[in-house]
C-alpha cells in the first residue's frame, strides 16, 4: 500500500505542537473568524511509494463561502490534483461541488484521468484467491489507464430525505504490468486469463456508461466532520451493454453511517455500513472494485481493501460481485490553533474495520470449460477480513481535512500494514 510523506502535514503538526492552545473547549465553542470570499490551500504532493517511485505536484481545495453569511458551509468547492511517479504513474483529478449552482439540487462532478503502472490486482472473491508474500512484487500487479467522467445531483423531497441521480463514463486500459526481462512472463493477471477466470473479451477494459438513481437521507449537523447526526443512502446502478467487454449489468447500494456525540462535541462514535452486490448481468472484472458513491472523498472509490475501505488490507484484496463492510472509530477532537492565518483543530481517531464478499464472482465462461481451475484459486471460499489502527486529521476552517492513517490487518493473508495521507475523512 501506499507509504509517503506530505512535508506540509509535518511542518504543520511540528508548528501546532509548540504554539497550539493545549487545553480547548469543544468545537462549537473554539472562536473562529467567518470566512469570506474565496479560500485555497495548496500543498506539493511530494511522496514515495515502493511501485510507484517518488511522487511530486500540488494538489489543493478551493472553497467559496461569499459574503461569510453560510459560514462554515460553502458555497462551492473545488478540489484539484496534479501529480506524477517517477514510474510512470499520474494524477490529473478536479472535482465541484456546490448546494447552491443548480438552485436546489446539489451538483457535483469529476474529471480525472488516472494512470497505474502497477495496480494491486489480487485475483476475486477474498481469501479464495490464495496471496503469497514470496511472490515476486508484479506478480499481483496489472497496468491501467482509467479516464472517468461523473455528475451526481440530489435533490429534496421531505425534511431531511432527497432523491439522487447520476451519470458516469468509464474508459479502461488493461494490460500486464512491466516486469524484469529476466522474471518469469506470467502473473496472476494472465494466469486467470488462461483459465478464462479473466474473459479474453474483457482482459484489456473497455467502456462503461452507467446511470444511477436513488434516494438519500440526512441528518448530519455538518458534512465535513459532522459530531451527530445519520446518513443513509440506497443507489440502483445500470450499465446498458457496450460492446463484448460490456455485457451489461445492475447493482445496488446501500450505505449508512451514524455519529453519535459521547462528550459534547469533543468526541464522537462514528460507524459506516455498507453493502453493495450485483442485481442482474455480468459485471466486467475491471469494475468489479469500484463503490458506488455520490461524492468523491478521495481520488478513487475502490475496494474492499485500501484508503477507502478496510485500512490496512492491500488495495482490492477483497472483490466480488456483492461485499459488505463496516467502520467503526472514535473521533476525538482537541488543540485548536491559528496557522497561517487560518484556524485549525487536530483530531485522533483510532478505527477498526472489516469486511467479505457475500456473492462471489463467477466468469461464465469459465464454469463452462473443463480446464481445472489453479489449486490455489478455490472460487468460493471467503471469510471476514479485519484490520485495525489510527488515524490524525489537521481540519482547517473546518472544512479542509488533511489525513494521515495507519492501518494493520489480523491477517497475513491481508498484508502487513498500510499507511496513506490524502485529503477528507473516508466517510
Amino acid at each position: 500500500m501506499k507509504k509517503s510523506i506530505v512535508i506540509s502535514v509535518v511542518i504543520m503538526f511540528l508548528y501546532s505542537t509548540s504554539n497550539a492552545q493545549q487545553s480547548s473547549p469543544d468545537i462549537k465553542d473554539i472562536k473562529q473568524t467567518v470566512k469570506k470570499g474565496w479560500i485555497f490551500g495548496p500543498l506539493p504532493a511530494i511522496g514515495y511509494t515502493s511501485d510507484q517511485g517518488f511522487q511530486y505536484g500540488i494538489m489543493t481545495d478551493l472553497f467559496y463561502f461569499g459574503d461569510g453569511t453560510k459560514y462554515p458551509q460553502y458555497i462551492h468547492k473545488f478540489n484539484f490534483e496534479i501529480s506524477k511517479y517517477t514510474k510512470g504513474s499520474g494524477v490529473y483529478h478536479m472535482f465541484y461541488d456546490s448546494k447552491y449552482l443548480l438552485g436546489k439540487i446539489r451538483t457535483t462532478f469529476d474529471l480525472s484521468y488516472l494512470t497505474d503502472r502497477m495496480l494491486d490486482f489480487y485475483g476475486f472473491n477474498g481469501y479464495a484467491t490464495n496471496y503469497d508474500s514470496n511472490m515476486a512484487n508484479w506478480y499481483y500487479k496489472i497496468d491501467r489507464t482509467l479516464f472517468r467522467i461523473t455528475a451526481d445531483f440530489q435533490g429534496k423531497l421531505a425534511k431531511n430525505f432527497g432523491w439522487a441521480l447520476g451519470v458516469g463514463y468509464y474508459d479502461y486500459n488493461i494490460k500486464k504490468a512491466d516486469r524484469p526481462i529476466s522474471a518469469s512472463n506470467t502473473s496472476l493477471y494472465e494466469v486467470l486469463q488462461s483459465y478464462w477466470v479473466i474473459n479474453p473479451s474483457e482482459a484489456n477494459g473497455g467502456r462503461i456508461y452507467e446511470f444511477k438513481a436513488g434516494i438519500v437521507h440526512d441528518t448530519r449537523n455538518f458534512e465535513p466532520d459532522p459530531t451527530k447526526g445519520f446518513y443513509t443512502e440506497a443507489i440502483v446502478t445500470a450499465a446498458p451493454r457496450t460492446g463484448f467487454s460490456n455485457r451489461g449489468y445492475s447493482r445496488i447500494s446501500f450505505i449508512h453511517r451514524g455519529y453519535l456525540p459521547v462528550i459534547g462535541e469533543k468526541l464522537t462514535f462514528a460507524y459506516r455500513l455498507g453493502y453493495q452486490d450485483k442485481i442482474s448481468g455480468h459485471i466486467p472484472f475491471y469494475a468489479l472494485q469500484n463503490l458506488t458513491t455520490l461524492f468523491y472523498r478521495q481520488i478513487t472509490s475502490e475496494g474492499l481493501g485500501g484508503i477507502n475501505s478496510i485500512r490496512g488490507v492491500l488495495r482490492n484484496r477483497v472483490v466480488g460481485d456483492g461485499i459488505f463492510w463496516s467502520n467503526f472509530e472514535l473521533r476525538y477532537r482537541f488543540c485548536n490553533f491559528n496557522f497561517l492565518g487560518q484556524d485549525w483543530y487536530l483530531v485522533t481517531n483510532p478505527f477498526i474495520d472489516a469486511g467479505r464478499v457475500i456473492n462471489y464472482y463467477k466468469e461464465p465462461v469459465a464454469v463452462m470449460t473443463l480446464l481445472p481451475l489453479p489449486e490455489y484459486y478455490d472460487e468460493l471460499k471467503d471469510s471476514i477480513h479485519w484490520s485495525a489502527g489510527i488515524g490524525f486529521k489537521a481540519i482547517m476552517n473546518k472544512n479542509f481535512v488533511i489525513s494521515f492513517e495507519f492501518g494493520k490487518p489480523f491477517n497475513r493473508q491481508d498484508g502487513t500494514n498500510g499507511m496513506n495521507i490524502g485529503l477528507n475523512y473516508i466517510f
